[in-house]
């Protein structure tokens, strides 16, 4: 029998026109790049969206502002329809429990800048933060002590938060 070595292995493989198609399309990758970067419709380049003039700068002011906007807001790690810890999961089902309807909640795994900045403008130190007409309440322990003393749903109340009817 005869024996191939290795290099002439390939060579026939390259001759029989096993290799060759995907050497053609490595080739072709630096053009196609290259035609793209070049030749693009301006469709295809990135797109960066302008904030508005009065748009906030700074984390901070970024939080002032929902806060100003939003009568009931949760700064908690996950969101409403999936927490991702239990102490936002309890803020969830008290607030379930409560009757809202709907509030404003911000995921702060999604954004470190605001993971960090909601903890220096409140000086408190964990997530999840419940806000009630702008003003912080505090975490989830906090909210189920004024749950059960009838003390949230009369702030719930004050900052026009809608309930459904009990």
């Amino acid at each position: 029998g005869v024996q191939l070595s290795l290099p002439s292995t390939m060579m026939l493989a390259r001759t029989a026109g096993l290799v060759a198609p995907r050497l053609r399309a490595v080739a072709a990758v630096p053009s196609f790049r290259r035609m793209l970067a070049d030749d693009s419709h301006s469709d295809f380049a990135p797109q960066r969206k302008t904030p508005p003039a009065d748009a906030p700068t700074s984390i901070q002011e970024r939080i002032a502002a929902d806060l100003a906007k939003y009568p009931l807001v949760v700064y908690m790690k996950g969101v409403p329809a999936a927490p991702q810890c239990g102490f936002s999961n309890r803020v969830v089902q008290i607030m379930q429990a409560e009757g809202v309807k709907d509030f404003k909640a911000f995921n702060v795994l999604a954004d470190q800048e605001l993971r960090e900045g909601i903890k220096e403008y409140s000086a408190w130190p964990t997530i999840p933060q419940v806000y009630i007409g702008g003003e912080f309440q505090g975490g989830s322990d906090v909210l189920l002590e004024m749950y059960e003393s009838g003390e949230l749903t009369k702030a719930l109340k004050a900052a026009n938060v809608p309930l459904a009817e009990a």
